[in-house]
């Protein structure tokens, strides 16, 4: 036994009552009750005493129901000085018990003290303290030695067992402790992720939205500013109010994401380029449908590309091409290259970013740089 357990205290989940069923509680109260009325029957069936002495030994029965009520308090905070006085008030009680001739009150009284200081005290002050309450009730006890010595043992065994117990179901309470704060924590995260995604969604849909109003709107002041004709201008202000119109419709989509009511993937790639100038959507490989979070980053990492074509390549031709291969799934957007639109430099300059952020939260990739003629951004997503 190391020296760490002759030193350690029982944890304060062993020396309380949390965890103890409600028939083990009630046996402990009719126990310690039985021990009460044990010793007072000892302290007024002694024929050698009169009244006041029976009233007297009957006060120091109450009083050592009082100081074993204190040191389980005291051994419950691990208040090792105080709870080595009290056992040692207990016992000297038990002294004072001999001496006055009360040798029933006395012997209950050692077996007690040795059974607590086992199960409640830390093992290097228990076994001392053991060892001196039944040494004296060896020495005091009537019976013969066999039985005495029978008596000794077993008082011994039973209060290290009551330790032993007492610290398995210590155990069992700290384990049921921790495994509530991992599940909390889990719900925690899994809150904090959700968070995360909601959060991702909403920024999607109105980066997507508002910097395609915004190319519209600040084209139309530049319109304005230019003098150009009211045909024009009136032009940009429906197109920004047909990206307003979009964007809640995308928010509403996004909503339905969240919810977990997609519609298919080709459908909504299909609907996309319908309002871009000489785009196509090409789909390969077997279809099939796809996680919510894998189908979400397909969608947004499309509509930012197409963003990105009207702002800074107005004119070109847009290739969308979709492969499905057996564990991931490609999205590929090509545009030809064309002309810089009026805003060209505007916005600030997070939309790729942003999608390779979805994308390697997914455990993917986003590739996405110049080509031959334009420009390609090209997703993959393990699914």
């Amino acid at each position: 036994m190391t020296e760490n357990a002759w030193t350690r205290w029982p944890s304060r989940e062993a020396l309380g009552r949390a965890g103890t069923p409600r028939p083990r509680r009630l046996l402990a109260w009719i126990v310690r009750l039985l021990m009460l009325a044990l010793l007072l029957w000892g302290a007024f069936t002694q024929r050698h005493v009169g009244l006041w002495g029976a009233l007297a030994a009957a006060a120091g029965v109450l009083l050592a129901g009082l100081v074993a009520w204190a040191f389980s308090r005291t051994t419950y905070q691990h208040r090792l000085v105080p709870s080595l006085l009290l056992i040692a008030l207990l016992l000297a009680i038990a002294v004072a018990a001999e001496a006055g001739g009360f040798t029933g009150p006395a012997l209950l009284l050692w077996c007690g003290c040795g059974v607590a200081a086992l199960e409640r005290l830390p093992l290097g002050a228990a076994v001392p303290v053991t060892s001196v309450a039944l040494a004296s009730y060896s020495a005091f006890n009537n019976d013969v030695w066999l039985t005495t010595a029978a008596t000794v043992a077993g008082m011994a065994l039973a209060g290290y067992v009551l330790r032993l117990d007492a610290e398995a179901r210590g155990s069992a309470q700290r384990l049921l402790a921790q495994e509530r704060a991992a599940r909390a924590a889990e719900a925690e995260s899994a809150a904090l992720a959700e968070r995360a995604r909601i959060a991702r969604e909403i920024h999607d849909v109105l980066a997507h939205s508002l910097s395609a109003q915004l190319v519209h709107l600040e084209a139309a002041r530049l319109l304005i500013e230019n003098g150009a004709e009211r045909e024009r201008i009136l032009e940009r202000v429906v197109a920004a109010r047909g990206m307003a119109r979009d964007g809640l419709a995308e928010t509403r989509q996004a909503l339905s994401a969240l919810r977990g009511e997609l519609t298919p993937l080709e459908d909504f790639l299909t609907e996309l380029v319908s309002t871009a100038d000489a785009a196509e959507v090409t789909v390969t490989g077997e279809r099939r449908p796809l996680p919510a979070e894998a189908s979400q980053a397909v969608r947004r990492v499309a509509q930012e590309a197409l963003t990105n074509v009207r702002k800074h390549a107005q004119g070109a031709k847009v290739a969308v091409r979709l492969d499905y291969s057996e564990h991931e799934v490609t999205l590929n957007v090509r545009d030809s290259g064309g002309r810089s639109g009026e805003l060209g430099g505007a916005g600030g300059g997070y939309g790729l970013l942003g999608m390779r952020e979805r994308a390697e939260l997914l455990g993917g990739s986003l590739d996405a740089g110049p080509d031959k003629e334009g420009f390609v951004v090209t997703l993959k997503v393990p699914v």
